[in-house]
């Protein structure tokens, strides 16, 4: 397979510690949740959350931006947009159906109605987890068409948290308990190929000229 032969060849520029430690992340990395941000108007929020998934497995984010425009604040995500996959989107209807033709079923993280607590939440099915706004949580839109709900149990005054610590909680909680499952949440090997040889091809200077060394030789 063309993939595996130029993987075998690109990893020959990096180091093997660099080479393992691929190989071990990607064995923890799951596809099996994907999460998705609406409109947040603060981006460093969106960056911390991207961080959450890359710190806890989850392989894809999906960001949503009807009103605002921004840019991921690097400073926050600290790297981690280079391990995770961004995919953008224009509308919630978009992204939802977009989601849904993979698979996933709409879960809405909300605390003002009689949603799931998160400790009963059922990990054994793909699930593409949505955040809303700092002020306003998730739109109508949203909620309407959602499959199910979510919500973390609190017993103070206050009624939500910020964005990015109710991801953090609800994305560490579900990948964990998603590990010690039976579920078959891991990667397949193909994913596994394609992962190592983007993130390969990431830590390489002068990539371009690198692979086309390759294809070269390879005629």
């Amino acid at each position: 397979m063309k993939n595996v032969a130029l993987l075998e060849y690109l990893e020959g520029f990096i180091s093997e510690n660099r080479k393992q430690r691929f190989i071990e992340i990607l064995a923890n990395r799951t596809r099996h949740f994907t999460v998705a941000v609406e409109d947040v108007y603060q981006m460093h929020n969106t960056s911390a959350v991207m961080r959450s998934c890359e710190v806890f497995g989850i392989q894809e984010l999906n960001v949503i931006e009807q009103k605002y425009s921004k840019t991921i604040d690097k400073q926050i995500a600290l790297g981690a947009e280079k391990w995770v996959d961004i995919h953008e989107f224009s509308s919630n209807m978009s992204c939802m159906k977009t989601l849904r033709q993979r698979g996933y079923q709409i879960i809405a993280t909300t605390p003002h109605n009689e949603s799931c607590f998160l400790h009963e939440f059922d990990i054994t099915k793909p699930a593409a987890l949505f955040f809303g706004t700092e002020k306003e949580g998730l739109s109508e839109e949203v909620l309407q068409h959602a499959d199910g709900f979510l919500k973390i149990p609190m017993v103070g005054f206050t009624e939500s948290l910020n964005i990015s610590v109710s991801a953090a909680i609800i994305i560490q909680d579900l990948t964990n308990r998603l590990r010690n499952s039976n579920v078959q949440w891991q990667l397949s090997e193909e994913e596994i190929i394609e992962k190592r040889l983007d993130w390969t091809r990431k830590s390489i200077k002068d990539i371009a000229f690198v692979e086309s060394r390759f294809y070269e030789n390879d005629v």
